[in-house]
């Protein structure tokens, strides 16, 4: 059973968790750089990014991981994906600048603007339902990103490498199929190259 951690300085990460004991795996919260010792992966939840970043930059938790970011398998979803964005918009700010992706912050509206959609996605097995809470928009990708899920013709689910990001809520779904695609990235054997970085 491979052990993931969640980062829980904010937002829903026993969502997270939960959904990861679903998925097959042991979930560990994270709160300090020694919690990421031993880690298969992380995820890193929604929330709201510019707190986050605020949070994290306590007890050297920032540098750590973008340390991981940087050679271990990580799922953002909403402000996480913000989080691992290389460039992040309306307004700029800081990252762990990892995933090649151009993110713009709460592009779907306010609070208010929230939906739950049924999405076309390359995952088998039919539409996932999406979960959007003041979303971002994925408004640029880089060469090596995938997409395996569009909202209105805008990336909603990517991966790239060992990264996978989404602007939606999976937690907030019964439907288990992206913590699964993240266990499956997780417990891979790793490749050259990625030894190599």
């Amino acid at each position: 059973m491979p052990r993931i951690g969640v980062l829980a300085l904010q937002g829903d990460f026993e969502a997270h968790a939960r959904a990861l004991r679903e998925a097959g795996a042991e979930a560990a919260p994270v709160r300090l750089p020694a919690d990421l010792d031993g880690l298969a992966g992380l995820v890193i939840p929604g929330g709201e990014s510019s707190a986050l970043l605020k949070l994290a930059a306590r007890d050297g938790l920032f540098e750590a991981l973008k340390g991981f970011a940087r050679t271990m398998p990580v799922f953002g979803t909403c402000a996480g994906c913000i989080l691992l964005a290389r460039r992040v918009l309306l307004p700029e700010q800081e990252s762990l600048g990892v995933l090649d992706v151009t993110v713009e912050r709460n592009a779907y509206g306010r609070q208010i603007d929230s939906a739950i959609l049924e999405t076309p996605t390359a995952l088998p097995g039919g539409p996932l339902e999406t979960v959007y809470i003041r979303a971002p928009r994925i408004a640029a990708i880089g060469p090596g990103v995938e997409v395996l899920a569009e909202r209105d013709g805008d990336p909603v689910l990517v991966r790239q490498g060992r990264l996978l990001a989404a602007t939606f809520h999976p937690e907030l779904s019964a439907d288990r199929r992206v913590h699964r695609l993240f266990l499956d990235i997780a417990t891979a054997p790793a490749s050259g190259a990625e030894r190599a970085a």
